[in-house]
């Protein structure tokens, strides 16, 4: 290699010593139009369809997008109507609401304490003390631990045949069929600051919770209000992946209840509504890789990037939550395309002239000029394919010039670009971390060029193989199956034979 060429990478004597940057978005290299669409879209809110082959970026411009935006400000819930059950209410709540609420919602949980620092005819009463020897253990825990007694001796006292019930109740709690000793909440009163309040012991595991006069008036005025569940929680993921969603999956569903709904027995419709992909992208991106594959789904997309609203309703006509509907659930999202070049027909057209009235249509490059810049770039990625990977040594100087030498013959070979280098890059990543295996498996500190040698050859795809073997793929076809199979069995053929058994 030249001197010009092991200028690029500036004395870096292994990928080690090569810098990844900390912005997503400049992980990406050789795109430079997508990174910088994909920059103006996540500070304008603007959608992208990213067309291009498998493996050039697509999928890494678009997590990287979220990453460049502003993290959710709202809350989704979803609240039980008590005048129309099957309606239930869609409630939006901002980031300082929900803070609120949730301090407001802790201060009603109490104070947990351990039973040893309860009031002693507390801890006896809720099962956490043995009235005989005074042992603690768990309530859970009929006898006493110590003792070997019935914690309570309220049976044996006030009951003649005491003995008798006492021996049941102790085989039934060898049985494990007995349940916690003592009560579940003991109301009592306490004077604080001179002021006599009422409090509350609840159990609560292998704690006790305290709740005071004003912890008991929050728990009252949370339970005055209506039911609800959160759908769509503040702090979540801004990267919502759809790719190969089903209806369900993508748009929300009711779960079916066996008991209809009924007010004791079954579920109420508003805790059996699921969200979609498109409810839990709002204020986010919602990426769908293939496109096309989507198809008629992508009509529903089109209406949640129009409305920026989108209704969740039960889809098995079959179940007791087709009845159920919830409308105007938000879903204002950032949408992400992509799609292969041969694929883009198949993608709708309002959906395009959707995205391009407000976004951009992106062809990725295959390949990048192969020039000192660009090749120090190569050396970034092989950097960070090596970090996330997490389990390979990381490549010496020769290793990075045979990959570079690599990058050169697949922009020749796949794309028929001189003078450039391959941005197929799921593909060299897969040559990097054979070659990593191979280091790792001989207990080498670092990749060497012999490695990567070695992981050119195994990482041929089965064509190759089979082109390579047998001369061509017909013959290598003609090898593998037997005279026998190709006149007696329709399995191999049964698209071809008219007088098959499966026509």
């Amino acid at each position: 290699m030249s001197g010009e060429d092991r200028a690029d990478w500036c004395g870096v004597e292994s990928t080690a010593g090569a810098t990844i940057p900390s912005d997503p978005l400049q992980r990406v290299i050789g795109q430079e139009e997508a990174v910088t669409l994909a920059r103006i879209a996540a500070q304008q809110r603007r959608h992208l369809l990213l067309v291009g082959p498998p493996g050039t970026g697509k999928s890494m411009i678009a997590q990287a997008l979220s990453l460049h935006l502003l993290r959710p400000t709202q809350e989704i819930r979803v609240v039980h109507n008590p005048e129309n059950p099957e309606r239930p209410f869609v409630e939006i709540k901002g980031a300082e609401e929900v803070g609120r609420e949730s301090q407001s919602k802790e201060f009603a949980e109490g104070e947990l304490i351990d039973p040893k620092n309860a009031p002693v005819n507390v801890a006896e009463r809720l099962g956490y003390r043995c009235r005989n020897c005074g042992a603690y253990s768990s309530p859970k825990e009929r006898q006493c631990i110590k003792c070997q007694k019935l914690k309570s001796s309220e049976v044996a006292n006030n009951n003649p045949f005491g003995d008798l019930m006492s021996g049941l109740f102790e085989q039934m709690n060898v049985a494990g069929l007995a349940g916690p000793v003592g009560k579940e909440r003991v109301t009592t009163t306490r004077t604080r600051f001179g002021k006599e309040e009422v409090v509350v012991f609840e159990r609560c595991g292998e704690m006790i919770r305290v709740l005071d006069q004003e912890a008991l008036e929050k728990r009252r005025e949370w339970e005055r209000q209506s039911p609800r569940k959160v759908l769509v929680p503040l702090d979540r993921n801004p990267f919502v992946l759809a790719t190969g969603s089903s209806e369900t999956e993508l748009l929300g569903d009711v779960r079916h209840d066996p008991y209809g709904g009924h007010a004791q027995l079954g579920t109420q419709p508003y805790d059996r509504v699921v969200p979609g992909a498109i409810h839990e992208a709002h204020e986010g991106v919602l990426f769908v890789d293939e496109l096309p594959h989507l198809g008629h789904l992508q009509r529903f997309i089109l209406t949640a990037m129009q409305e920026r609203r989108f209704p969740i309703s039960g889809r098995n006509p079959q179940s007791a939550g087709a009845s159920v509907k919830v409308d105007n659930v938000p879903c204002n999202f950032i949408f992400v395309g992509a799609c292969n070049i041969q694929d883009l027909e198949q993608v709708l057209s309002p959906l395009r002239s959707r995205i391009c009235g407000n976004g951009y249509e992106v062809l990725v490059n295959t390949a990048m000029p192969d020039t000192p810049e660009n090749r120090g770039r190569l050396v970034q990625f092989i950097a960070q394919e090596i970090v996330s990977d997490g389990r390979i040594p990381h490549a010496d100087r020769s290793a990075i010039e045979a990959i570079v030498k690599e990058a050169r013959a697949r922009a020749s070979k796949v794309d028929g670009i001189s003078n450039a280098l391959t941005l197929r890059l799921r593909e060299l990543g897969g040559l990097i971390r054979a070659a990593g295996d191979l280091a790792v498996v001989e207990g080498a500190d670092l990749i060497t060029a012999k490695h990567i040698a070695k992981a050119v050859q195994r990482s041929r795809s089965a064509e190759e193989q089979i082109k390579e073997r047998y001369g061509s793929y017909t013959k290598g076809l003609g090898t593998d199956i037997s005279p026998a199979q190709k006149e007696r069995s329709p399995y191999y053929f049964w698209n071809e034979t008219k007088d098959s058994m499966f026509h």
